[in-house]
């Protein structure tokens, strides 16, 4: 069983940034797929980025693109989401997720394991 905590959300204005970090345990993460996905209220679940096993492949939504950078630790076992020039828009619950495989995965119901979500907040 894979446990995902994840971290680093808050309140910040617009145009700021802020790290997530989201540490895995209970299982050989270095065989894991990672991704985002954030879920905004009354809102659906989406994609926001995934990384491979290596790190070496990412995938972002368009919404993010070039605002947004997944990475990755094996050593830590811990996945990244680095975000700046925020907007308003990006207001959510961020969520990790991973599942084993190789290459990338932007589908939710692709993910095997969760982690409880933290909220980001930006204001305009």
């Amino acid at each position: 069983q894979v446990q995902l905590v994840e971290s680093g959300g808050g309140l910040v204005q617009s145009g700021g940034s802020l790290r997530l970090s989201c540490a895995a345990s209970g299982g050989t993460y270095s065989t894991y797929v990672m991704g985002w996905f954030r879920q905004a209220p009354g809102k659906e679940r989406e994609f926001v980025a995934t990384i491979s096993q290596s790190g070496g492949i990412t995938s972002y939504a368009d919404s993010v693109k070039g605002r947004f950078t997944i990475s990755r630790d094996n050593a830590k076992n811990t996945v990244y989401l680095q975000m700046s020039s925020l907007k308003p828009e990006d207001t959510a619950v961020y969520y990790c997720a991973s599942r084993r495989g190789t290459g990338v995965v932007v589908k939710d119901g692709e993910y095997d394991y969760w982690g409880q979500g933290t909220q980001v907040t930006v204001s305009s």
